[in-house]
């Protein structure tokens, strides 16, 4: 079955421009790469904001989808954490591997309000992932899912910077220590309730 024409234009871009970069990256060179006519690709996305947009959203829902996978496949909340820091480390550890599309996205193009509200959006639903790891865990509105959060991408900046795929693992060992810590002071608070 052939892939739909926006699709084929979005996977095109989407190598393209966390390759490459967003403003590194003309219209002729996503006509070549795509196989489409100009008029074609402006009918699908009437300009490049739109496109880098449209890059940007479907990127979200990978991510987004990749995320629930490891939560559904773990089976507790300390497991979930583990191996959400282990899937970027998998990431991380590739040649191609460039960090955040989003901050990278942000960097470049962030005089865009469609590209920092769409990456706004991305990082509110990550921190709301590691919400509800922590609520599943019955550890309620505590301040570990934004600290939990902020490994997740300080992790994901580090390693682009470094290019070291370890500080991600090292991000992992923070992590479960902050979910292991607001675990141990629920439990002591649960038990000094009278």
């Amino acid at each position: 079955m052939k892939e739909p024409i926006s699709d084929q234009i979005l996977t095109a871009v989407g190598a393209l421009f966390y390759r490459e970069g967003i403003r590194a990256v003309g219209i002729d060179r996503i006509i070549e790469e795509a196989k489409v006519a100009k008029a074609t690709l402006y009918r699908h996305f009437p300009s490049k904001d739109h496109l880098v947009a449209a890059y940007l959203e479907d990127r979200h829902h990978r991510v987004v989808r990749s995320l629930r996978e490891v939560l559904d496949e773990a089976e507790t909340p300390r497991d979930q954490i583990r191996m959400i820091f282990e899937q970027l480390h998998q990431k991380a550890d590739s040649p191609e591997f460039r960090g955040c599309a989003f901050a990278l996205a942000v960097a470049e193009h962030g005089d865009s309000a469609r590209v920092t509200t769409i990456a706004r959006t991305h990082k509110k639903t990550v921190k709301d992932i590691f919400r509800a790891v922590m609520a599943n865990a019955d550890l309620g509105p505590d301040p570990a899912a934004a600290h939990l959060s902020l490994l997740y991408e300080g992790a994901l900046a580090t390693v682009a910077v470094e290019r070291n795929p370890g500080v991600v693992l090292i991000a992992r060992d923070c992590a479960i220590a902050v979910f292991d810590t607001a675990l141990h002071s629920n439990r002591k608070a649960a038990k000094s309730i009278p």
